[in-house]
């Protein structure tokens, strides 16, 4: 299954590490940029995560919301947010459920090896919660920026 620009996004309800469950849908009436990373502490996932929170007042002045997802679990997440005190919030999605409806968990390969994990990839969901742009195959550096400027451009 995958998601495409100008579809609803697939709500879903995860949990956070205040042990709450997070449902897309609350987030209705603001922008939500959705990103899928593969792991926590690892340096392209740490890199992504502080750039989001070094512009996380830039997104909220533009009633954005962000939220990242990995197949991590709780106790993880919890760690990854103290070590880089990151303000936003990161769910659990162990099953990778989540990340199968929104098309990202892929075959991948390194090292010769072949393994199932998250394609990097983030989504901008507007305040009607339909997918208004969506970006696969992310490249950290840079991509941050390029997604603010997305969501001033369409707030």
């Amino acid at each position: 299954m995958t998601v495409q620009t100008g579809a609803a996004a697939p709500d879903f309800s995860l949990p956070s590490v205040d042990g709450s469950q997070v449902k897309l849908s609350d987030f209705r009436g603001k922008n939500v940029v959705l990103y899928f990373y593969p792991k926590d502490m690892t340096p392209g996932c740490t890199t992504q995560a502080c750039d989001f929170r070094d512009q996380h007042k830039s997104f909220e002045d533009v009633n954005a919301v962000v939220i990242g997802i990995s197949p991590d679990p709780v106790d993880r997440h919890k760690k990854f947010i103290d070590k880089y005190d990151l303000p936003f919030q990161l769910l659990a999605d162990t099953d990778h459920s989540v990340a199968e409806a929104y098309g990202v968990w892929k075959l991948k390969k390194n090292f010769g090896k072949e393994y199932m994990g998250i394609e990097r990839s983030t989504f901008v969901i507007d305040k009607e919660g339909m997918i208004s742009k969506e970006w696969r195959g992310v490249k950290v550096k840079g991509h941050v920026e390029e997604a603010l400027e997305f969501v001033r451009a369409n707030a």
